[in-house]
């Protein structure tokens, strides 16, 4: 009999333990993104309510109170490195997202302080930072997301999309600042000066119309070695300046120096050479 008791009390504390691990699903799932912009690492978590037939804007989402721009808890974005949120400073780290929808405006809100429950305990004076913006009628959308219509090397559009509105920011990574910054000091640390790293901070530049580093750092490339991947850029760099003759004529030496492991390369360079010659 004891040892019925025994079991019996067995079961129901293994009763007990399924119980409070039981995981139900959560009305407004929890999602993320992920937006590397430049160098810079953009995280956005979040749990997404749906309309589900109500009326959200001035109704579920009342007009000018903070709103924790989700459900259950706040949601959170991080920032690998300082940026510009609408052309105003922010300094790296976690924050919570807060917003104050508004009929004509809405106000973007970075709280220093990350976990907490909705907008219940929010506290104005932990503010990092506030951004005015303009909503924007869209399509209609169920549930809420953040998305990244637009986006270059420097700069990401971020959109809050919800039932009809878009609520877009921009953030600013400065990531090619930021990169020629590195290259200069990068390139002044090597004793030598080889020609690959200079070569790499001069086709970034290049890529990026910064012209004038662009061709700094090719001169001291082509100064230590000329090959196919000085040579190509240089006839790029020509190319764009107009001088298409010389241009071909450096892209013809790029090919000649290609050793025979650069055969698909020299083919590259030979396919977009001729096509300056139209």
């Amino acid at each position: 009999m004891r040892k019925l008791s025994i079991f019996i009390i067995a079961l129901t504390v293994a009763g007990v333990a399924q119980a409070q691990q039981l995981t139900l699903p959560r009305p407004s799932p929890r999602a993320s993104l992920m937006q590397q912009v430049g160098t810079t690492d953009i995280t956005i978590n979040y749990n997404r309510p749906g309309v589900k037939n109500r009326q959200i804007w001035g109704g579920l989402v009342p007009y000018d109170a903070v709103w924790r721009t989700g459900a259950n808890e706040a949601t959170t974005i991080q920032f690998s490195e300082d940026v510009l949120v609408n052309g105003q400073k922010l300094a790296k780290g976690l924050y919570s997202l807060h917003t104050i929808p508004g009929r004509e405006n809405w106000t973007i809100i970075f709280n220093s302080v990350a976990s907490q429950w909705g907008s219940y305990s929010y506290d104005k004076e932990k503010d990092a930072l506030r951004v005015t913006v303009k909503p924007e009628r869209a399509e209609f959308r169920e549930w809420m997301g953040f998305v990244v219509p637009e986006m270059t090397t420097d700069t990401a559009k971020i959109v809050l999309r919800w039932a009809d509105t878009a609520v877009p920011f921009t953030v600013d990574t400065q990531s090619t600042a930021r990169a020629m910054a590195a290259s200069e000091k990068a390139i002044a640390g090597v004793a030598d000066q080889r020609w690959q790293l200079p070569i790499r901070a001069a086709d970034f530049a290049f890529t990026n119309d910064r012209m004038t580093e662009a061709q700094r750092w090719l001169d001291m490339a082509l100064k230590e070695k000329e090959n196919t991947q000085t040579l190509w850029l240089k006839a790029r760099m020509l190319n764009r300046q107009g001088k298409k003759a010389e241009a071909i004529r450096t892209a013809e030496q790029a090919i000649a120096l290609a050793s025979p492991e650069q055969k698909n390369f020299a083919d590259f360079i030979r396919t977009e050479s001729n096509s300056w010659k139209k």
